[in-house]
């Protein structure tokens, strides 16, 4: 067993033109008066991280570290989300995800792939040049608009969306190999990894390469009506990050998975803050501490309802009631009558 590691925030969310949310060293200063211990980064925000630069030299992540260790914060991975889906991008969404591309490649798929394969592979070079272990991202999507098979799928279609989809990634998983970074795909809708049979046929087209690991985040499961617990158990030496993130799911006589094209506030399934949801969190720290999980709690905030400042500050205390450190003596030692092999042979009978 291990004591888990946190509160972490996750700063996608909050990042913002405007103070303190604009800067590095700002930013690392509230959250840590917020009660975190760590931050996971979002690579391609400028306002914060300097890509380029983390994956060519020691120095500028030192730095970077350093400046968030004055506020007591520690660095806890980065995430590359937005660049690996644009690794693969069914033409369906060609213009829906062009902004997360530099505008340079806007309008030309083929060289926005390229820009996003390049991407990653920096953000797994700076995982390493920050001594970081895992790196957050999604899979991007060729076959997710095939999601409902009707109309029937013509044969072969999701096998060579899946092929594709491998082969586009099995070089960023050989680099990631080289920087001794885990890739952790976040099991998602709208990304090919959307489940666990889903990420099994990927795991299948890599040769089940060790650096295939996941991002779990059980909001995703309670919208998809998966068992989120037993997941842990299925798949506990392939979860490698771990986001705390809330959700709801409430169906109604008029709306149910598919949410009715309505906005997250509307849908039977929404996220909600931690805590606020109908995720079973005291189940899901014990089993990923028995199982020996090291890694950070991360709150992901995302939340239909609640201001997000509040829902940061809530969810590090949520985080960290929730932590359970590791107990280094049985609770009934007390009780220890002492023994050694000759006492236990007289107990079972076998002297004499």
């Amino acid at each position: 067993m291990q004591t888990i590691k946190g509160p972490a925030l996750f700063l996608a969310q909050f990042a913002s033109d405007e103070a303190p949310f604009n800067d590095w060293s700002a930013i690392t200063r509230w959250a840590a008066e917020c009660g975190y211990k760590g931050v996971q980064v979002p690579s391609w925000d400028k306002r914060l991280f300097d890509l380029a630069k983390a994956a060519e030299s020691r120095d500028y992540c030192d730095d970077f570290k350093g400046r968030a260790a004055e506020n007591g914060i520690e660095v806890t991975e980065l995430s590359a989300h937005l660049q690996g889906q644009l690794v693969a991008v069914h033409p369906a969404y060609d213009i829906a995800f062009d902004g997360f591309a530099d505008p340079s490649v806007h309008r030309d798929p083929k060289a926005r792939q390229a820009w996003a394969v390049d991407q990653v592979k920096m953000a797994l070079s700076a995982s390493r040049n920050l001594g970081l272990t895992a790196l957050g991202a999604f899979s991007g999507s060729l076959a997710w608009p095939y999601v409902y098979p009707w109309p029937q799928r013509p044969a072969g279609l999701i096998e060579a969306a899946f092929d594709e989809l491998a082969a586009r990634w099995r070089p960023l998983l050989d680099h990631a190999e080289e920087c001794g970074v885990d890739i952790c795909y976040e099991i998602h809708p709208g990304e090919d990894l959307h489940d666990g049979i889903s990420y099994e046929m990927f795991l299948e087209r890599v040769d089940d390469h060790a650096r295939a690991r996941m991002l779990y985040d059980p909001s995703h499961y309670v919208l998809q009506c998966l068992d989120y617990v037993a997941h842990l158990d299925t798949y506990a030496d392939r979860i490698g990050m771990f986001h705390v993130k809330d959700a709801e799911f409430t169906p109604t006589a008029k709306q149910g998975v598919y949410g009715g094209f309505q906005s997250w506030a509307n849908r039977a399934g929404r996220f909600r803050s931690p805590g606020d949801g109908q995720v079973d969190f005291g189940a899901i720290f014990s089993k990923l501490t028995s199982q020996g999980f090291g890694g950070w709690a991360v709150v992901e905030w995302e939340c239909a309802l609640k201001h997000p400042e509040d829902g940061a500050r809530e969810g590090a205390a949520f985080v960290r009631d929730h932590i359970i450190r590791v107990t280094e003596r049985a609770f009934d030692d007390f009780a220890d009558g002492g023994a050694d092999d000759a006492a236990n042979r007289r107990m079972l009978g076998l002297e004499g």
